[in-house]
């Protein structure tokens, strides 16, 4: 039963490298804004399925920062904030050469490429949000907005 479940997800895997590989110029262009820095990746703003506010479906809710440079970043005083104010500020993390770290809405134990804002209850507004990520010094080095039009996350790269 698992492999039979398994075959959509690959195949539909397979259909979006396939459109990956064939982007145009344009998606290119947008996607090379990015290139060299620390910035906002993928935000699932909304927690698949019924808002609970259990922690397993606060922590499906999450924002990944990505550092695509080619040294790592210390990530210690950056900040994540919503439109509201809500603040998650990081401890002393170094985030490596082209990695990612996950930063999840709920409460759980901090690991290599996840860390858990530790709420009991969710930041991102499903209806519309922006995401910023804020340097120590206070300066803004990304941010993403969305709106319900989209599917409940959002691809900000």
């Amino acid at each position: 039963m698992r492999i039979r479940s398994a075959v959509p997800a690959v195949l539909a895997a397979a259909a979006l490298s396939a459109s990956l590989l064939a982007a145009s110029p344009a998606t290119a262009a947008t996607a090379a804004r990015h290139q060299g820095g620390l910035h906002l990746g993928y935000i699932q703003f909304d927690s698949p399925g019924r808002d609970t506010r259990s922690n397993s479906s606060l922590n499906a809710e999450w924002v990944n920062i990505h550092n695509n440079s080619g040294s790592a970043v210390q990530l210690k005083g950056y900040k994540l904030k919503d439109n509201t104010g809500y603040t998650y500020t990081f401890g002393s993390y170094k985030i490596g050469a082209g990695k990612t770290v996950k930063v999840r809405t709920g409460k759980g134990t901090n690991a290599s490429g996840v860390r858990y804002w530790g709420r009991g209850s969710y930041v991102w507004n499903n209806t519309s949000d922006k995401a910023r990520l804020i340097k120590p010094s206070g300066s803004l080095k990304d941010s993403c907005s969305w709106t319900n039009s989209n599917p409940g996350y959002k691809n900000c790269h």
